[in-house]
């Protein structure tokens, strides 16, 4: 069995955890999508943030330009930037993933305000952690954002890999659909740039990105033996964090539901 697959196995029992957690159950309403794409939206930032730090050390990005180490790791990255900085929206025009779930959130009268002021005040890579303690949002969300500025600092690129790789969500796109489908039957209207980003998001993560990013974890480790082991406790953290930053929503969404 090959390294990789040893590791998935490994990752099952949180991976498991995760696609059958409570939020699921309780994500049936607009309103429940709005509650958790506020706290999510920090989530799809700082994803970026993984990803260009990658791209920072594994493709050249400074004058003069020189060949790379490995450059079907350097293809691997630069294809996911490409289709996550500058894909295409639903209009033809070039967008991030993040601003197309921003303009979504914006679509469904979701709150936009604090990951607004996350990306309006932030100066420094040191600065995240001191605005998002600013930010009235649940700590569990401050908490997964830390942390992968966390995985940032080590600098070692198989550990920002295997964070980027194994800290995502699989469920939630096709879950989003069916509310989203649901609602714009019962109001009679269409929230097309969600609907866009949600097929988007399968499609790439899907078919070309998750695909990648293993390959990515395997050049990057090779037949070390240290980098496979740190590899596989970022991931179960990443795993962990994600359930955790779950934990969060499923508070937030009863709170709204209280109110």
């Amino acid at each position: 069995m090959k390294q990789i697959e040893i590791l998935e196995k490994e990752l099952e029992p949180l991976r498991k955890a995760l696609q059958e957690h409570e939020l699921y159950s309780l994500l049936n309403e607009l309103e429940d999508v709005r509650v958790f794409m506020k706290e999510h939206a920090f989530a799809v930032w700082d994803f970026m943030s993984l990803l260009k730090s990658l791209q920072a050390q594994l493709t050249c990005v400074s004058l003069p330009w020189k060949p790379v180490q490995n450059p079907v790791t350097a293809r691997f990255i630069n294809e996911i930037v490409h289709g996550e900085e500058t894909d295409i929206n639903e209009l033809g025009e070039p967008k991030s993933h993040y601003e197309m779930y921003i303009e979504a959130m914006e679509e469904v009268g979701a709150d936009t305000s604090q990951i607004t002021k996350l990306i309006s005040e932030i100066t420094t890579i040191d600065s995240v952690s001191e605005v998002i303690e600013t930010l009235q949002i649940n700590e569990a969300t401050k908490e997964f954002v830390k942390f992968s500025f966390d995985v940032i600092s080590t600098q070692k690129p198989h550990i920002i890999a295997s964070s980027f790789t194994f800290g995502r969500e699989d469920v939630i796109p096709d879950m989003f659909l069916e509310i989203v489908n649901k609602a714009e039957s019962l109001e009679n209207k269409s929230y097309a740039k969600l609907t866009y980003y949600l097929h988007r998001h399968i499609e790439l993560d899907g078919d070309e990105h998750g695909p990648l990013s293993l390959q990515m974890i395997e050049e990057l480790c090779g037949e070390d033996s240290k980098k496979w082991e740190e590899v596989e406790s970022y991931a179960k953290k990443s795993l962990e964090k994600r359930i955790d930053l779950w934990n969060g929503v499923v508070e937030e969404i009863k709170k709204s539901i209280l109110v």
